[in-house]
């Protein structure tokens, strides 16, 4: 009986540790690692981008095309950028995409890729619905706030301005 019993337990514990769920990618380290880096796609066609793997950024132009410089970001402003990405858990997010069928366009998009610790993420949004998903607010919200810290640099305010619209 108490074969049984012990065979029981070890069976039941074989069982309950199967079910876990690693839960290491699930959360960011809490320090920046060393090969954080990421790039967004972003606006009518995706034509803006800031890439810090390549250490590009691309503005659109609308009717006059785009215009691409060199403007590596500093340690400094990734790391509040990482902080930003830990704060709204963004390896975890989830609601990108809402309950609608109601579509618009022209449409903005947000095609992210993002390296955290060897783990590749790429979130993406689309600016075509009417209402927005759960998650999508705080992906827009981290853009823009990358969107400042790019537009706040001299390099980028000597850019043309784009001329032209969307319709």
């Amino acid at each position: 009986m108490k074969q049984v019993t012990f065979l029981l337990f070890i069976f039941t514990l074989f069982l309950s540790g199967c079910g876990l769920k690693n839960n290491t990618k699930d959360v960011m380290p809490e320090e920046m690692p060393s090969d954080f880096g990421f790039s967004v796609k972003f606006g009518v066609g995706k034509k803006n981008e800031v890439n810090t793997f390549e250490g590009i950024v691309t503005k659109d132009l609308v009717a006059d095309g785009t215009a691409t410089i060199n403007l590596p970001l500093t340690i400094e402003e990734k790391s509040n950028i990482y902080k930003k990405m830990k704060e709204i858990n963004i390896i975890n997010m989830k609601e990108l995409v809402p309950k609608t069928k109601c579509m618009t366009e022209p449409y903005s998009e947000d095609e992210w890729k993002i390296i955290i610790s060897g783990e590749t993420i790429t979130p993406y949004i689309s600016g075509a619905y009417c209402e927005k998903a759960t998650d999508e607010n705080k992906l827009i919200d981290l853009r823009n706030y990358i969107r400042n810290i790019v537009q706040s640099k001299v390099e980028y305010k000597k850019l043309p301005k784009a001329t032209g619209g969307y319709e």
